[in-house]
């Protein structure tokens, strides 16, 4: 059995952890438990980190199982409510983390080096951008470039590119990270909007004041809304919202559905012509779009020509 001895590697406050020469040895080393082990960390529980991995809640279990013991500590203590870090989980995450960027560095590098345009590209962008906005755009870019194939990622969460999350994200916020390439490529357009059975019959909002006595959809947790109305000088509460989601496309759908009053993308709203467009006057500001990507990828010749083709064919599509 291999002797335990203490290491000069500083993980947490200075303080140590005790790892035996054969954990250390990399040939013995899995890898791939050091990143089961952060996302259990960063996310409080099995199924989520399963869930960020993409992977299956007992291989996140089995993961960390192995990493305890291999370490010879017990790194979560198991509750009714999720995954509790012990001492020695947050001794362990400042190495961890270094280790899990180092691997992301070294994949994103190797990633940029590949020549070959044949392949998949992964594009992150919100709910509306995926369900509306992209699917036109993609079909001509899959018509240009039919070897390069799509993974397309719906999510309202802004994906982390850093850590390969997607190749290419659409963003409604310029991300500020120095590693990553962004362009400006349109603005999103908003405006206020009800169905026509709705107005029917409740009536027409005819100032920003006649709002406040109509049925409004708003979010749940979100807050644009709430401090749009609070910069026009109507300080409102959640509970003033008929109908609150943060999901955008369950907000569309109840708009659609003539639950009330909405605040859409132009580009969402002209799919429906039975949405009656609302105080034209109103201040809104539009949303600027950015594309972005990792430095390093760009040199990659697929992620290329698609972020090429994209910066060319949104503009338009926003217009």
């Amino acid at each position: 059995m291999a002797s335990i001895v203490e290491t000069d590697r500083p993980i947490h406050n200075g303080m140590k952890l005790n790892i035996s020469h054969a954990q250390m040895n990399t040939g013995d080393f899995n890898w791939t438990l050091i990143r089961s082990f952060l996302a259990a960390l960063d996310r409080g529980s099995l199924m989520a980190a399963a869930r960020a991995l993409a992977t299956t809640q007992p291989t996140v279990g089995r993961h960390i199982g192995e990493l305890e013991t291999q370490l010879g500590v017990v790194l979560f203590e198991r509750t009714g409510r999720g995954l509790v870090p012990t001492v020695h989980a947050h001794r362990l995450a400042e190495a961890a983390r270094a280790m899990a960027s180092a691997a992301d560095q070294l994949a994103r590098q190797a990633s940029g080096a590949q020549q070959d345009a044949r392949g998949s590209v992964r594009i992150s962008a919100s709910q509306p951008v995926t369900c509306v906005l992209l699917p036109p755009v993609l079909l001509q870019l899959r018509q240009a470039h039919p070897d390069i194939q799509v993974e397309l990622v719906s999510s309202n969460a802004v994906s982390n590119l850093l850590q390969r999350e997607a190749d290419i994200a659409l963003r409604m916020v310029r991300p500020d990270q120095a590693t990553l390439l962004c362009k400006k490529v349109g603005q999103v357009a908003l405006g206020t909007y009800a169905h026509r059975d709705y107005l029917r019959r409740r009536g027409t909002p005819r100032t920003p004041q006649d709002l406040l006595a109509h049925d409004l959809v708003g979010n749940d947790r979100q807050t644009d809304i709430l401090r749009g109305f609070a910069a026009m000088g109507y300080p409102m509460q959640r509970e003033n919202f008929a109908v609150r989601t943060d999901d955008l496309n369950a907000y569309q759908a109840a708009v659609d559905a003539g639950l009330g009053v909405g605040f859409l993308a132009r580009y969402v709203a002209r799919r429906n012509p039975d949405l009656v467009p609302l105080l034209p006057l109103l201040p809104i500001p539009p949303l600027p779009v950015w594309l972005a990507v990792h430095r390093e990828i760009r040199s990659n010749p697929r992620i290329r020509q698609v972020w090429d083709f994209l910066a060319q064919a949104l503009p338009p599509a926003l217009a």
